[in-house]
């Protein structure tokens, strides 16, 4: 029997990577309302609870080891984001190469400061397949966007004459 205002705890286990690139199980106990969320979560993002779990246990850490990235889901799923912008980590690297690599160029563009742009390019040096993918992803977005308004213009413009 529980006394009144006890936190009921529900164990999952979650999957994390070891360095063999196995996943290892993990338990943990987390409240019923947490599990709930979580759960809610998982059926959203059409994942598992426990992938769910791994993936946001995965975030959390990287938000941990890089100052100002944070996450959110997007038309294309998951990605890191600046935060308190609307930017994708992919697209300030992007404009950073468009920039010829000028960091304080690029900053300068998009009204931040020098530091939070090369908070942008750790994140991109630790996990260069996700940018580069997701930097890919947006290329085949314009390539969509073009068949399917075939009167759209596009226009290139060059950052370094802008």
């Amino acid at each position: 029997m529980r006394a009144a205002g006890v936190c009921v705890y529900t164990a999952y286990h979650a999957y994390t990577t070891v360095e063999d690139g196995l996943s290892e199980v993990v338990s943990l106990r987390l409240k019923g309302d947490q599990v709930a969320a979580l759960r809610r979560a998982a059926r959203r993002m059409g994942r598992t609870v426990s992938e769910t779990a791994a993936l946001f246990l995965e975030e959390a850490l990287r938000q941990r080891d890089f100052a100002f990235i944070a996450f959110r889901d997007s038309p294309v799923g998951r990605q890191a984001y600046l935060q308190g912008t609307r930017l994708p980590v992919w697209r300030v690297v992007s404009l950073v190469r468009e920039y010829g690599g000028s960091v304080d160029r690029a900053a300068e563009h998009l009204g931040l400061p020098s530091a939070r742009v090369q908070v942008a390019l750790r994140y991109a040096e630790a996990f260069p397949d996700e940018i580069e993918a997701a930097t890919a992803d947006s290329a085949c977005a314009l390539d969509d966007i073009e068949r399917l308004v075939p009167s759209l213009q596009v226009l290139d413009v060059d950052a370094l004459l802008a």
